[in-house]
């Protein structure tokens, strides 16, 4: 018989090599280019995140765009705003299909999935003009697809878009010098950019009396000659002195997103007095269709709940809690066990759309961490357990399945924080000589304390790698995912058959885990679903 002290199973033999260090500073192994990109796509705002300056993501996002064919960022471009909700990576990926040669067909192709509202038009000129890209000027194809925005819109869609700056909807008009096609479009586009009613040889160029019904409803309002309240954007009426008969007609006609951000805003203005509109209001949150409408996050509902002042009304409270289990409802269940391993670690408690001076969000990655762990472990009651990580995995924190998302998911948000070392969630499962199938890292994948340079541990493949081998000698059909939810490059358990790496914190990543715990995910896994969106 061979020596069994020579010829002995060794669970790491197979694990590759390391090939980076993360920006903790522990080893790692980087995300191939493709895989960056939409890592940054997905999760980058281009604001400072705890270990990545805003100008750091700008130029890594920037250096792979050189280097990828046009093709892959044009499906990029519409995967992260069509699935991952995201505004600035998108409107980016544009503005360097602009700039590329030979890529005006790619970006005609993709603009109007991409550039689907006024905010992203903004964003893209306002990214073209800085001329990061490698161009200052729009160029005679972004200008075209430009004017044809604007011509799909309505007058009182482009009414309803000219809210916000730097650049402003009027700002993008002076640029590309649009046709008006009627002489309410004339009207419209003389009052969006500022000109008076002015007299020609040939007569009025417009007046005011040619201005789309809108506008005058809405001017109307503003000298007191109407009391009607128009029905336009929030930004728009703010500034004016309002009744609180006003506040209630714009609660009433408010889309979804508006009413949950201005949730305490109607409450110190009294419209919550009003049993109807506070019902209407209730109604609306949880509405499946308005929800879906809306492409909220999910960390957004929490957020929500969590600020809330005391003087919104139950009901109302109540709705948000609905619309958070309706906009989960597609976690994915795994009957023959899920671990969730949620990183609380110091660098989690970072914004998670990054630090920017004066609009730096509430929300934390460990917020949107704790979100994940507390959706699979309500669609999974019985068989889901949570076991929260940083230098070690927190024992003390339970969680009961029957408790709300919200309930759940501020418990492990409370939760104190250390570094952070990812493989001890593995290694806690491997002392149990613990079973399941399905296991779920969220996390910004900086582990260093399992890393040679700071632990006991020694080698060149990550702690992760070498637990994930005897954990799977155990569970040969357990597979892992990693999310990560900011933009960096590297991970600690490298893309195989068996383990998907995927960024972002929009529902849809629950999706792609179903897929990929069912075996139905494409092959390349997140790359693949990527690469199969059509152009």
């Amino acid at each position: 018989m061979a020596s069994k002290t020579l010829f002995k199973s060794n669970a790491g033999s197979l694990i590759p090599a390391v090939d980076t260090v993360n920006e903790a500073g522990g080893i790692a192994y980087r995300f191939p280019a493709k895989h960056m990109l939409a890592q940054y796509a997905a999760t980058g705002c281009l604001n400072s995140t705890f270990y990545a300056t805003a100008e750091q993501q700008l130029a890594t996002v920037l250096e792979l765009c050189k280097n990828l064919e046009p093709e892959f960022i044009a499906r990029t471009a519409i995967y992260a705003r069509q699935r991952g909700y995201m505004k600035d990576l998108p409107a980016l990926l544009c503005a360097v299909l602009a700039a590329k040669p030979n890529a005006g067909g790619l970006l005609a192709e993709v603009f109007d999935r991409v550039i689907d509202d006024a905010r992203m038009l903004r964003n893209f000129v306002q990214i073209v003009r800085s001329g990061v890209t490698g161009r200052k000027s729009l160029g005679s194809m972004p200008k075209r697809l430009i004017l044809n925005w604007i011509e799909k819109r309505s007058d009182d869609q482009l009414f309803r878009a000219s809210v916000g700056n730097d650049p402003s909807l009027a700002d993008v008009i002076k640029m590309v010098h649009p046709s008006p096609r009627s002489k309410g479009r004339a009207a419209l586009f003389g009052y969006l950019i500022g000109r008076e009613a002015t007299m020609t040889e040939a007569g009025a160029s417009w007046t005011a009396n040619d201005l789309p019904q809108l506008v005058k409803q809405y001017e109307a309002f503003k000298t007191g000659a109407s009391k009607d309240v128009p029905d336009v954007p929030f930004q728009m009426l703010t500034s004016l002195p309002l009744t609180s008969g006003d506040w209630k007609q714009i609660a009433r006609n408010a889309p979804w997103q508006m009413t949950r951000m201005n949730l305490n805003t109607f409450a110190r203005h009294g419209v919550f007095d009003d049993a109807q509109v506070t019902q209407l209001i209730a109604d609306r949150l949880r509405n499946p269709e308005l929800i879906g409408k809306a492409k909220v996050f999910p960390y957004q509902l929490m957020v929500a709940y969590t600020q809330v002042d005391s003087k919104v009304p139950t009901v109302v409270r109540e709705a948000i809690q609905d619309a958070m289990e309706i906009a989960i409802a597609n976690v994915p269940k795994a009957p023959n066990g899920v671990w969730v391993f949620p990183d609380v670690s110091g660098s989690m408690h970072s914004p998670v759309t990054g630090h920017r001076t004066g609009a730096t969000t509430a929300v934390r990655c460990i917020d949107v961490a704790a979100l994940v762990a507390a959706a699979m472990l309500r669609q999974n009651p019985g068989s889901a357990e949570v076991l929260p990580f940083e230098s070690n995995v927190v024992t003390s924190c339970r969680l009961n399945p029957r408790d709300t998302v919200l309930t759940n998911a501020q418990k492990l948000a409370s939760l104190p924080c250390g570094g952070t070392n990812c493989s001890a969630p593995l290694s806690e499962l491997n002392r149990r000589k613990a079973e399941g199938d399905l296991l779920i890292y969220v996390s910004d994948n900086e582990s260093w304390l399992d890393s040679p340079n700071y632990g006991s541990w020694g080698g060149d493949r990550t702690k992760t790698m070498v637990e994930w081998a005897a954990y799977k000698k155990r569970n040969p059909n357990a597979k892992l995912v990693c999310i990560d939810i900011q933009p960096y490059g590297s991970t600690q358990a490298t893309e195989r058959e068996d383990i998907l790496n995927i960024g972002g914190f929009s529902d849809r990543v629950f999706d792609i885990i179903a897929e990929f715990a069912n075996g139905t995910l494409h092959p390349d896994h997140w790359v693949g679903v990527i690469e199969a969106i059509a152009l």
